[in-house]
């Protein structure tokens, strides 16, 4: 990544930056369960960029913040934001309302629009027509340090 595209008190937003291939290798399907003997090993690479971003030109990166989504991201959480997806029912969305970005889920309803943390200490927002809301993308992958 490299200086932010955008950055407000609560989000630093990435432009996905045509990067060259990298490979690192790849030893197939771990289980996280009972400990299997390694003959999956492959000896596949692959490639990050190549897994995580279909749309180059619309992909977007940004850290998650706070509490309201800790049932899908945790602090610090690098999200993978495609701003040439549509918004459906269930999807969850990098937004842009009331002058700063937020992380909710999409629900659609009756045709009212909700946007829902997963946390169940927030409530749902319901959109109103006359709201000033931008669905800035769609996130599709997050990626999650665990060191």
């Amino acid at each position: 990544m490299s200086k932010s595209y955008i950055d407000s008190d609560s989000f630093k937003i990435y432009k996905a930056e045509d990067a060259k291939e990298v490979l690192s290798p790849y030893f197939g399907a771990a289980n996280a369960g009972f400990p299997s003997p390694a003959a999956d090993f492959t000896g596949q690479r692959i490639d990050l960029n190549q897994l995580c971003i279909n749309n180059p030109e619309s992909t977007f990166f940004a850290k998650a913040v706070g509490e309201s989504m800790n049932q899908d991201f945790r602090e610090g959480d690098l999200l993978v934001v495609d701003s040439s997806l549509e918004y459906e029912d269930n999807r969850i969305a990098l937004i842009f309302t009331d002058g700063d970005f937020t992380v909710k889920r999409i629900r659609i309803e009756e045709e009212r629009m909700f946007l829902v943390s997963s946390n169940k200490d927030f409530p749902p927002i319901e959109v109103m027509p006359e709201s000033e809301i931008r669905i800035f993308g769609i996130i599709t992958w997050s990626l999650r340090k665990h060191l």
